[in-house]
């Protein structure tokens, strides 16, 4: 039982040695101000613009899309409006029933 905490011990310092490897690497470029970290920079600024932009849109809007979705009422399905009984004109002659789901 003694292998098991070294075990662990090694592959926990792999995992930080890899981690810290890849952020030495990654701060090399970002210093380098390649392409890449260019790219990397776009993308990251547009991220947290559009993260920032939902947030916002949700704070204005949230309450007006809630009660889209989530009616209150007493209808069926949940507060959902009664189905229409008949449809206009194409669906079919006057004479016709339409069919219920027990048909």
């Amino acid at each position: 039982m003694e292998e098991e905490p070294s075990w662990d011990f090694e592959l926990l310092s792999r995992v930080a040695d890899g981690f810290v490897s890849f952020l030495s690497e990654f701060v090399d470029d970002w210093v380098a101000d390649d392409l890449r970290v260019s790219v990397f920079k776009i993308l990251l600024s547009w991220l947290l613009l559009s993260l920032v932009a939902i947030h916002l849109a949700w704070r204005v809007y949230g309450d007006t899309v809630n009660d889209m979705y989530y009616r209150q009422g007493t209808g069926q399905n949940g507060g959902t409006p009664d189905p229409v009984a008949r449809l206009s004109g194409w669906e079919g002659s006057e004479g016709d029933h339409l069919k219920t789901h027990r048909e």
